[in-house]
């Protein structure tokens, strides 16, 4: 593991014209910028230079055989660095921009760099929506890559705060998107031959691939030890508390996530509650999710107990998410 890089200022940049040039020149110069998408916040590198993204991995303490992300502004743009097959095409089409990462074979001259591939002969790419992504992403010019900018397994950042607790002295800058509408990661949909494989729900809901592809993607399986796709670590997106999932009753003294109207038994026991929507959407869930998570773990409760939450849409995202918190560390 990469030692702790040394303590710098953090610039809090705003998201106009002057702020998104100092983050392109600051990327162009190799250091490290959080950028907002709207999934999560991610902490941008150019994805072309090894030391670059090397910065990253020491940043955020992330194994280097977790793959990156690499996003870019135009759907052009990731054809020059990836393989399209007809499956990729179709679904680049009707989710890009968007909150979908597509793993592909890695193209023959592609720029994005070995490390930033994990080593791999594939390349995962997106086109964000979120319009000061796309600035920027334009004014840098080339692919940058943008894992989420918190410590690595750690809760993902959806504002500037989150990033700035979990990165502040370690990165550059963070320009200042406001909240990520969406909340969850992208969805990683693998497109290597064969039929496609859904690595990772998130953002784009597993019905909606389906209607798209017509079909249902394949289940990703076992990821092992050396995972082809970002985001796919059995232990991620975890609190510091332990994570207790399908709660129907509260053991004094833990914070507690809710969802709906369900309550459980022992609820008056808790040190402290959220609700990550009163109604029960699971879009306005997932926007809340991690920003839940991130505070009742400052409760200083040992552990969070969650209550059911339903697979169907994003709640799929949102399970996927908490059963990697929950996970053995």
């Amino acid at each position: 593991m990469d030692a702790p890089p040394s303590t710098i200022p953090t610039l809090r940049l705003a998201a106009d014209a002057d702020g998104l040039a100092r983050a392109a020149a600051l990327i162009g110069a190799g250091h490290l910028v959080a950028v907002p998408t709207e999934t999560v916040y991610g902490l941008g590198a150019d994805a072309t230079d090894p030391e670059a993204v090397a910065a990253i991995y020491a940043a955020k303490g992330r194994p280097r055989f977790n793959p990156l992300i690499a996003h870019v502004a135009t759907i052009e743009a990731a054809q020059a660095e990836g393989v399209f097959d007809a499956f990729a095409k179709k679904l680049a089409a009707a989710f890009w921009p968007g909150p979908l990462t597509l793993v592909v074979p890695a193209a023959p001259g592609g720029s994005v760099c070995d490390l930033a591939r994990a080593g791999l002969d594939s390349v995962a790419l997106r086109v964000p929506a979120h319009a000061t992504a796309r600035a920027l992403l334009e004014r840098v010019g080339r692919p940058v890559a943008a894992p989420s900018a918190n410590r690595s397994g750690r809760v993902s950042p959806t504002s500037v705060d989150h990033v700035l607790t979990d990165l502040g002295g370690r990165i550059a800058a963070v320009l200042d998107g406001g909240e990520c509408p969406v909340g969850v990661e992208s969805s990683v949909v693998a497109c290597l031959g064969g039929l496609p494989r859904l690595l990772r729900p998130g953002g784009v809901t597993r019905e909606a691939l389906t209607e798209v592809l017509g079909f249902a993607p394949e289940a990703a399986g076992d990821p092992g030890s050396r995972p082809v796709g970002p985001g796919l670590l059995a232990s991620h997106y975890a609190p510091r508390a332990g994570v207790r999932l399908d709660a129907t009753r509260i053991e004094p003294g833990e914070a507690v996530l809710l969802l709906g109207a369900f309550r459980p038994a022992g609820l008056e026991h808790a040190a402290t509650v959220e609700s990550l929507s009163e109604s029960g959407d699971p879009a306005e869930a997932a926007t809340r999710l991690f920003g839940a998570l991130r505070r009742l773990d400052a409760s200083g409760a040992p552990t969070i107990a969650v209550v059911p939450v339903p697979e169907e849409g994003l709640g799929e995202a949102i399970n996927d998410r908490l059963r990697r918190a929950a996970a053995p560390r």
